[in-house]
């Protein structure tokens, strides 16, 4: 009896993506991750949480959005197709993953961890949905998110470098360092979803279920982690210089620098304003920018050897940070 190619198989037999093709598949979920999570603060900023009454379909009787649910119903509809946006992008980077020899199992399991975590969110959502937005479902439909998030840069991370066993370039004190910076950053964005969840933005323009704490001391606490997490990103500056680690990791440290920044500057004009809309979906922006340039920190210091190129006379752009830290690491 013929062995029977499965689908990935077969399109690997007829298509060899180059290795820049995958890179950017891998980048397209990156960048289609952090819309999800913009989209999803604009569906809870324009009180649309609830537009579609109802899970799967938009309504009882009509999968779609009716006239009389207005720009509510359109709002919360779009965004679930969006969900279908994001899985063709996913699907692509796994069929990309997939085709390219040699073949790598690490991108082709992360791409379908990525596929895994956005069904599993879909139908939180739609519990969430169901359930009237319940604030604790609400925070965990938007912490999901942010794994999603997570797996798309480790992805991308991963098709950028080769597949050696990870070498540290800077001692282990200063990697310890940064993990905890990924820890203190990470229990950063979890307050802020208890914020989210006691504050006036619930979702829905009737009243809807709130979590019992309150709003000014949470977000103290807020701004009491925001100070750690600063003071994580200052020092491990400084012990990256003081080690004179690569420049490439030096540089992902002042670039995360910056996005702590900006989020800062936008945080505090939220907070006194008296949080509008839009400057509230600026700061949801500014979270994942900050947690994508946290995990690019971390993933700095180590390296996994060179990424092997299509045509080795062509310029290796990733190439040249491995080789960089691989000599530092040498030292």
């Amino acid at each position: 009896m013929p062995n029977t190619l499965n689908p990935l198989e077969l399109i690997a037999r007829h298509w060899q993506p180059s290795a820049r093709f995958v890179r950017r598949a891998a980048l397209a979920t990156v960048v289609m991750a952090v819309i999800i999570v913009v989209t999803g603060g604009a569906v809870r900023l324009t009180e649309s949480g609830l537009g579609c009454s109802t899970w799967p379909k938009c309504t009882p009787d009509s999968l779609t959005p009716t006239a009389a649910m207005g720009i509510n119903g359109l709002i919360e509809f779009g965004n679930r197709m969006l969900t279908y946006v994001l899985c063709a992008v996913i699907g692509l980077f796994i069929i990309a993953a997939r085709a390219r020899l040699p073949r790598r199992r690490a991108l082709t399991r992360l791409g379908w961890a990525q596929f895994w975590i956005v069904m599993g969110n879909a139908v939180w959502g739609g519990i969430v949905v169901l359930t009237g937005l319940n604030p604790y479902l609400v925070a965990a439909h938007f912490l999901l998110t942010s794994a999603l998030l997570t797996v798309a840069v480790l992805s991308w991370q991963r098709a950028k470098e080769g597949d050696e066993e990870p070498r540290d370039v800077v001692a282990r004190p200063v990697r310890q360092l940064s993990w905890l910076l990924v820890a203190a950053t990470g229990a950063l964005t979890v307050i802020g979803t208890v914020v989210t969840g006691t504050g006036p933005h619930a979702g829905d323009a009737h009243k809807v279920h709130r979590i019992p704490l309150n709003w000014q001391e949470v977000t103290q606490l807020h701004v009491d982690f925001v100070y750690v997490v600063v003071g994580l990103s200052v020092a491990l500056w400084f012990a990256l210089r003081a080690v004179k680690a690569p420049a490439a990791a030096r540089r992902t440290a002042l670039e995360l620098l910056g996005c702590i920044a900006l989020q800062g500057v936008i945080g505090y004009v939220q907070y006194f304003s008296g949080l509008p809309e839009l400057v509230v979906g600026l700061h949801m922006l500014g979270s994942t920018l900050v947690w994508i340039a946290v995990l690019r920190v971390a993933l700095a210091l180590r390296v996994r050897g060179p990424l092997q190129e299509d045509d080795p006379a062509a310029p290796a752009v990733d190439a040249a940070p491995d080789a960089q830290l691989a000599s530092a690491a040498s030292r």
